[in-house]
């Protein structure tokens, strides 16, 4: 089965707004994993704007599944996951203006350096995977970079409202999952991805896990947090077609 992982970055969002200690981002992702969660996505920003390193301490201590360190490829960065070592990490592009992240990894021009810091990951236990844009060249050096994991970038697929070209999108994830998979590659995917547009990026056979938080959080504010959970559960769990949830 496809499995969830749930980000919970926004809801430090909504915490550090005040500077407060509520809403507590450790006590949302445990009761995320209540509702069936199956990882913890956690993006520790180099410029601290949302999740801090308090939190992605306790929840290594406190969560039952997995947590899964989204991180920059900086030395500081490296040097404080093999201190604090999670069971995933995902390196991914960052930028101090951005209001979230913006593209994949540019792997292909950056090669040895993510490589070295790949099997230096690796060599701690953790299982490294590499935020890409879906196309065969950013694969195929991902894969030899030495990462096990990559996940595909879905932003293209998800911001676009016109028919046509999020057809396109969806096709050009369905060709680099097959690429990634042919390379014994496991496929992760995520960015943008909601209740009204997930369906048809998870029946990607290749694909084993989606990351999704703001989708989640937001419909939370709404529902409640279990509810938002066990439903997107259910969607990318049906894999089959139809696009929308009321």
């Amino acid at each position: 089965m496809i499995k969830l992982g749930v980000n919970v970055d926004h809801v430090a969002t909504i915490r550090q707004a005040r500077g407060g200690r509520y809403p507590d981002p450790v006590a949302w992702a445990l009761e995320a994993e209540r509702a069936g969660a199956d990882s913890i996505t956690v993006h520790l920003r180099e410029d601290r704007r949302h999740i801090q390193e308090r939190d992605v301490i306790a929840l290594l201590g406190m969560t039952q599944t997995r947590v899964n360190l989204e991180m920059a490829a900086t030395p500081a960065m490296v040097a404080w996951a093999l201190a604090h070592p999670p069971a995933d990490c995902c390196l991914v592009p960052e930028k101090r203006e951005e209001l979230t992240t913006e593209g994949g990894l540019d792997v292909l021009g950056h090669g040895p350096r993510l490589a070295e810091i790949v099997q230096t990951l690796t060599q701690k236990g953790i299982q490294v995977s590499l935020f890409i844009d879906p196309w065969e060249q950013q694969i195929r050096a991902a894969h030899q970079c030495g990462a096990r994991v990559v996940e595909l970038h879905t932003g293209r697929y998800a911001e676009t409202h016109d028919r046509e070209q999020q057809a396109k999108e969806l096709a050009q994830l369905q060709k680099a999952a097959r690429w990634a998979s042919e390379l014994g590659m496991k496929v992760h995917a995520g960015h943008g991805l909601h209740y009204h547009n997930v369906v048809d990026v998870a029946a990607i056979d290749p694909i084993v896990e989606l990351n999704i938080g703001h989708a989640i959080v937001s419909r939370a504010i709404f529902t409640g947090l279990t509810e938002a959970v066990t439903t997107m559960k259910r969607l990318i769990q049906t894999r089959s077609g139809g696009n929308n949830v009321s």
